[in-house]
């Protein structure tokens, strides 16, 4: 059927070459680009098997969910593919973070990493100077809530064995 397919004039799709896939036998078309909502529209289409590896479009066309299965799933081919092991715990919560506010953020500092409250979090990830400047321009205030700004200040962190206070008081 791949053959005798034809697939011209679908904005985003640059180019489309037939695949072998050595595991299966069947072939099946790489395209650079991509347009999930259109390709889905075709007949003898496998919707079932369709992929791409743009989160953005993942998400528009089939929701946050979606998007953030498919952070999981890049992620661990990227990591298969340097033959390195990382538990799935650690992706997973890489791609709560990246979804928890209902749209898909990067982690850098325009995504999750900038939009943090603290400003030592903040100046911890990236563009340090920037950050500090901008809170005391600003009279911002850091209230030590978080892990990354507490370690920079030398504090205990409330979290763990850190998280527990015990106190004694001897009967009389």
């Amino acid at each position: 059927k791949i053959r005798d397919m034809r697939l011209k004039g679908i904005p985003g799709i640059e180019r489309a070459n037939p695949q072998l896939d050595d595991k299966t036998g069947e072939y099946y078309l790489s395209t650079i680009g991509s347009n999930l909502q259109r390709i889905s529209e075709l007949e003898n289409i496998d919707r079932s098997r369709t992929y791409t590896n743009n989160i953005i479009e993942i998400y528009d066309y089939l929701g946050i969910e979606a998007a953030r299965q498919a952070i999981v799933n890049e992620l661990q081919m990227t990591l298969d593919g340097a033959r390195l092991e990382v538990d799935v715990r650690h992706l997973l919560m890489v791609a709560d973070v990246m979804t928890s506010e209902g749209e898909v953020r990067a982690i850098g500092r325009h995504g999750v990493s900038g939009t943090k409250h603290s400003i030592l979090a903040r100046a911890a990830f990236e563009v340090t100077v920037n950050h500090l400047l901008k809170a005391g321009i600003i009279g911002e205030k850091d209230h030590l809530t978080g892990v990354a700004e507490n370690i920079i200040v030398g504090q205990p962190i409330s979290l763990g064995t850190g998280s527990v206070a015990l106190y004694y008081i001897p009967e009389e």
